[in-house]
């Protein structure tokens, strides 16, 4: 059993739909495109990896994630910029695919959090300082769970988590908020809150000061479209003019050059997506671009403030992809 492959219920859901023709690219246009990297050295191919920019090290971290086999993957590899490496840590979390990670700016580790392999759904906080991987062992923790949102909010000092499912089979989708202090974590209470989902794509918006969720995939098995944000305290669903249609799996990242929030790619309706949206704050606009990743889903995506790009590695269309993309000038 996987997270993008399973038999019933929910997790039927994830198996790899058909792969539909690319939609027409919006008439906008912009100057930010993508652009296909050639590293000397790269990741094996994967879906389902966790991903965060890493400001200690300045480079871009990824752990983890499903081979095309099926199985899942627990090495670690770091992007500079120009190529990945292959990190050898003293110790590490055991392979997993579906983990939510994030870079946490107050103590300066990146935060790993769930995930899932053949046989158990984990709940293990693990962080990475740049050289190793260190399980810690909060007092208080979220229940073991596979395709959390995670994001750090600068305006609180908190690493944010939101929902995912547990793998005990049927629809198990979670809608609780919890946020990582660096010590342990504390469930939240608040007054308004996303319907229970997996899957959603979460970062945070440097340009409001909030965290952003979009999509997902819901309890009864469908995808999601709804725009949500949480200021610290609550959630408040936005009604914006235009929005990306349903999707779960979709790859996000605040893209600080532009002052956007960029959303590419995910799964909806048993089709791919392979269009780029931005996020303003306000609504959501369509991007075209010349050149593009190719329809996928459950790929992996950072924004490295040290070159000013948006990274994009990976995902599934039907078979695991091992590229890598930059977003950006």
């Amino acid at each position: 059993m996987c997270l993008l492959a399973a038999g019933a219920a929910l997790l039927s859901a994830f198996g790899v739909p058909g792969v539909s023709p690319p939609a027409a690219l919006a008439a906008s246009s912009s100057v930010l495109t993508w652009t296909k990297q050639a590293p000397a050295a790269s990741p094996p191919a994967r879906d389902d990896a966790a991903m965060a920019y890493d400001a200690a090290t300045r480079g871009v971290v990824l752990f983890g994630g499903r081979r095309p086999d099926g199985s899942a993957l627990g090495d670690t590899w770091a992007w500079n910029g120009t190529t990945w490496t292959k990190k050898a840590p003293a110790a590490s979390p055991p392979a997993r695919q579906g983990a939510a990670m994030a870079y946490d700016a107050a103590t300066g580790n990146v935060v790993l959090f769930g995930g899932f392999a053949s046989g158990p759904t984990f709940n293990g906080t693990w962080v990475w300082n740049g050289t190793t991987w260190t399980r810690r062992f909060p007092p208080v923790s979220p229940s073991a769970r596979l395709g959390a949102a995670m994001a750090y909010d600068a305006a609180t000092g908190n690493v944010v988590l939101f929902g995912g499912a547990t793998a005990t089979g049927g629809p198990n989708a979670l809608g609780d908020t919890w946020v990582w202090n660096g010590t342990t974590w504390t469930e939240q209470a608040p007054a308004a809150s996303p319907p229970a989902r997996l899957g959603a794509a979460m970062v945070y918006d440097a340009a409001t000061g909030n965290v952003v969720l979009f999509g997902g995939l819901g309890l009864g098995g469908g995808e999601l479209s709804g725009t949500w944000v949480w200021d610290g305290t609550t959630w408040t669903r936005r009604v914006p003019a235009k929005s990306p249609a349903a999707r779960s799996f979709a790859a996000m990242a605040y893209d600080a050059a532009g002052r956007n929030v960029v959303l590419f790619g995910g799964a909806g309706g048993r089709r791919l997506f392979g269009d780029t949206w931005v996020w303003n704050g306000t609504t959501w606009a369509r991007r075209a671009t010349a050149t593009s990743p190719s329809d996928r889903w459950a790929a992996s995506m950072a924004y490295d403030p040290a070159t000013g790009n948006a990274v994009l590695f990976g995902g599934n269309n039907g078979i695991s992809f091992a590229d890598t993309w930059t977003w950006g000038h």
